[in-house]
């Protein structure tokens, strides 16, 4: 399953400088392939039970339609990072830390909403499994991205 997710990660990385489109379509592009694969990848690893799976992929959905809105945040954020690298001032700098601040914020409560939903449709145990999934993939896709930004000043 790790491997999975780095070739994952990778290529929603590298899929954001390969196309020509604007940055939002990109983003879109991104995360309709992402999410095809996510859910695949949840179903399989969840494993539950015909008598709860509807109610579960039901606050699936409405869980990743509020999680992709951050993630577009989040590769907004990123994209203006790499656009404005070679100018970065105290403000920028200020505006993108505060920007991911915010992001990181917002996905924690987003989860502790949501885990409150996953439990009531499912269980405690199975909505803990689920964000633990969540969790996993999400931190891997975000340590495969910093490994790949240059750092402020690096070049």
């Amino acid at each position: 399953m790790k491997k999975i997710i780095l070739f994952l990660s990778i290529g929603l990385f590298y899929s954001t400088t390969l196309f020509a489109q604007s940055v939002d379509d990109e983003i879109t592009l991104i995360q309709a392939e992402f999410g095809m694969e996510k859910k695949q990848l949840v179903e399989a690893v969840m494993d539950l039970p015909e008598s709860v799976a509807p109610l579960f992929w039901t606050v699936y959905q409405q869980y990743e339609a509020e999680r992709q809105l951050l993630s577009r945040e989040r590769l907004l954020i990123i994209n203006n990072y790499l656009e404005n690298y070679d100018s970065i001032t105290d403000e920028l700098a200020n505006t993108l830390a505060n920007g991911i601040l915010k992001n990181d914020a917002a996905l924690a409560k987003l989860h502790s909403r949501y885990f409150k939903r996953f439990k009531k449709a499912t269980s405690a145990r199975d909505a803990a499994k689920f964000l633990q999934l969540d969790d996993y993939i999400h931190n891997t896709i975000r340590n495969s991205i910093q490994q790949e930004l240059p750092f402020i000043d690096e070049y």
